[in-house]
This record gives structure tokens, sequence and C-alpha cells, in this order.
């Protein structure tokens, strides 16, 4: 009752008002974040870079800042003003965009690309705790999936960026007309309030007991833990596919900036039907069922494994080609809102920042940083070895090993509902000592 009516009473936008501001932030979070992906054709001869170097660019040196980064600044949602702290890391992603896009080489690049995590980190943490106060949890899963339109959309505009505006302007021009676009995206966000009263603030703990309750949060619940490790895995399959506009050039024969057009529309399309999906259909399975949300993934991911395995085999003549692109999209867009929505609900109302910074941390320092930087060091060993295709090797292992997170999901939907009871009986217990 006290959330509800501090959902109703919180001063700042309307709950969808501020859900539609906050996915277009996101869209433009991810259409920065995979510029360096989509443009790999471009930038990768133009740079001259190895693909392990590569690999690096789009793993190791942004993820690694992005993740450490993003558990500090989850900790800091928690105790600050969130509106500000969006503004500003909109601010420093964008102008350090523009930055990436005068680079003359590997170092050039790796520097502004490593310091774009630390900006782009905040914003997830502070966005979905921002949400978790403004919408009910019956249709959490559905804020969390609208939210995540910023993937496929994201992904899906900076493919076709690529592949309309690449050839025409440049792939440096298309650097710093996004670092424009943000910095105007952060003045907005300055006039947003954030729900919570300067007395609550003042009231707010410091990191120290921040750390101290994500470990309580993940001590307690098996649940957290089983829906945290089959996010990372398959994430392992998502950083692998950092390399697929180079596989879909170089074996499978298509021209670059043709196949970003192709690719960009389908990631709009199976994305978006994929978001929308997954937060009305996780909704709907945790309360006509009665298992959490994971379970719905469990059972989606195992519908889909044959069809994505098939589509880093067949001819790219065959329709089951298309078809393994738009659901494997899908089935990413789909996981965002049965799974955030699940680690906001298992996390101490105090620290759902903070928590669910720990879990976007381990999304991409092990899922992506892994998946990336393993499979650009496995590429060019296939290759150094005499192998005909090693980008198809390496993705189709990635594909395999994503699999992982199918019987992680069905442990985390059978542990849901008992895991929430204790998280529940925890507030009532803090709340009436």
């Amino acid at each position: 009752m006290a959330d509800e009516e501090t959902r109703l009473k919180a001063p700042g936008p309307t709950p969808w008002g501020l859900l539609s501001l906050l996915i277009l932030i996101n869209i433009l979070n991810f259409v920065d974040r995979q510029l360096l992906p989509s443009f790999a054709n471009f930038i990768k001869p133009d740079l001259g870079l190895t693909d392990s170097q590569f690999g690096y660019l789009t793993g190791l040196f942004f993820i690694i800042f992005y993740a450490v980064a993003g558990l500090f600044m989850g900790m800091l949602a928690d105790i600050t003003h969130r509106g500000r702290l969006i503004a500003g890391a909109i601010a420093v992603w964008s102008l350090l965009t523009a930055a990436s896009g005068a680079a003359k080489g590997f170092v050039s690049m790796a520097i502004p690309r490593a310091l774009v995590g630390i900006g782009e980190s905040a914003l997830t943490p502070a966005a979905l705790s921002l949400l978790a106060e403004r919408f009910p949890p019956n249709k959490l899963g559905l804020a969390a999936g609208l939210y995540y339109l910023g993937v496929p959309i994201g992904s899906g505009a900076s493919l076709m960026v690529a592949g309309f505006l690449g050839p025409v302007i440049g792939w440096r021009n298309c650097f710093y007309l996004l670092g424009l676009a943000g910095l105007t995206l952060a003045v907005v966000m300055l006039f947003v309030r954030d729900p919570r009263t300067r007395h609550v603030h003042h009231k707010q703990p410091g990191l120290g007991t921040q750390l101290k309750q994500l470990h309580g949060a993940i001590r307690r619940s098996p649940a957290l833990i089983a829906t945290m490790a089959g996010g990372v895995a398959i994430h392992f399959a998502v950083g692998a596919a950092s390399f697929d506009q180079l596989w879909y050039v170089q074996e499978r024969g298509f021209d670059r900036a043709e196949i970003a057009k192709i690719t960009g529309a389908l990631t709009v399309i199976g994305g978006v039907v994929g978001n929308v999906f997954g937060g009305y259909a996780g909704d709907w399975w945790q309360k006509r069922f009665g298992s959490g949300r994971p379970m719905l993934l469990f059972w989606m991911m195992l519908i889909l494994a044959p069809f994505l395995l098939a589509y880093r085999l067949v001819s790219p003549d065959s329709p089951l080609f298309y078809l393994g692109v738009a659901l494997g999209v899908f089935q990413l867009a789909a996981f965002y809102g049965p799974t955030f929505s699940t680690v906001q609900e298992l996390a101490p109302a105090s620290a759902r920042a903070t928590v669910t910074a720990f879990y976007v941390l381990c999304l991409n320092a092990l899922g992506l940083g892994i998946g990336v930087t393993a499979a650009g060091l496995m590429v060019d060993f296939l290759r150094a070895a005499g192998h005909a295709e090693p980008y198809s090797a390496a993705l189709l292992a990635f594909t395999i090993l994503s699999s992982l997170a199918i019987p992680a999901f069905f442990l985390a939907g059978r542990w849901f509902a008992r895991d929430k009871e204790r998280v529940a009986m925890l507030g009532v217990q803090t709340t009436n000592p």
C-alpha cells in the first residue's frame, strides 16, 4: 500500500511519459553502442584492425569500463538525484562518441570507446529503479520490456545508419552527428524530477551499505542467481554476434551496405515484437501459472534453439537464414522484460539500482566480454590454422554455449515465488522492527 501511494503521489512526469523519454534515451544509447559492430566493414579496414583488436574495441575495452563503472553508478543512483545523473551520463558518452569519430588507429579508438562505457553505465540502473517506483508490480515486466525497445530499435537504427549514411557521409561524420543528438537529450533530461523527495534523499544509506544489501540480496535468493546466470549465458552469443556483419560479407557473400540495411530492418521488426511479447507474456505467465517470468524464457529458448542453430549452417538462399536473423533478435528482445523485472522484484526496494547494476555488470563483463573477446581470438586462431570459415565456426560455437541459459531460466522460474516471499518478509521486518 505504501509503495502504491508513493507511485500515485510521486512528482515529475506521468509513468508513461517518463517511460517514453527513457525509451528514447535508451534507443540513443544502443545506436551509440552498436556503431562499431554496424560499421565493422568500414572501420576495420580503415583503421587496419585485426579481428582480435576489433574484439577488444567492441568487447574488452568498452565492456570492462562499462560494467565496473556501472556498479558504482547503480549505488550512486540509489542515493542521488537520478534525473541529473542520467543527464550527466548522456553528455559524457555523447562527447566521447564524437571523439571516437576522430580516431586514426587502434589506440585512439580504444581510449574514447573505453570511456564511453563509463557514461553509458549510469543509464539502465537509474532508469529501471525509476520505473519500479512508478509502475505497479503487475505491469513492471511490460515497463521493463518497453524500456528495452532501445535494444532492437537502437541496434537496427545503427545498422541502417551504416547502410544508408555510411556510404554517403562516411562513418566518422555519423559518430559526430550522434554525439550532437546525445547532447540535446541530456539537456531535456535535466528537467526530469526524481520521484524521491529531498527528505528521502538525505536518509539514503552510503555506498558501503549498498554493497552489503547487494550481497544479502544475492545470498538469500537462488532465483536471482539463476536469473543472472541465464542472462550471462545468453549474452555469450550476443557478444560473439559483434562479428555478424563481417560474417555476412566475408563468408556469406553479401554487400556490406546492403546487408546492413536488411539486418537493420529485421532487427527492428523482430526486436520490437520480442520486447512487447516478453513484457506482456512475462507478466501474464507469472499471474496465470504462478512460476516466475524466467520460466517463459525457458520454454521460448527450448523451442527456438533448433532454428538458431540451423541459421548458422544454412545457405543465405534458404528462408531459414532470414528467419534465423529475426528469431535471434526476437529471443534477445523478449529476454529483457522478464529478467529485469524479476531482478527488480527480488531486490530490496532501497537497493534496486545497485542490484540492477550488478546484473548489468555480469551481463557485460562476463557475457558480452567473454563472448566478443573469445570469439575474436577464436577467429584469428582458426584463420591462422587454415579454417575455411572461421567466423561461421566461432559463431556456431557461441550459439551452442548460450544454450546454458535454458536450465538456468528453468530453475529461476521454479524458485521465484519462494524467494519473492522471502523478500516481502524481510521488507516487513525492516519496516516494523
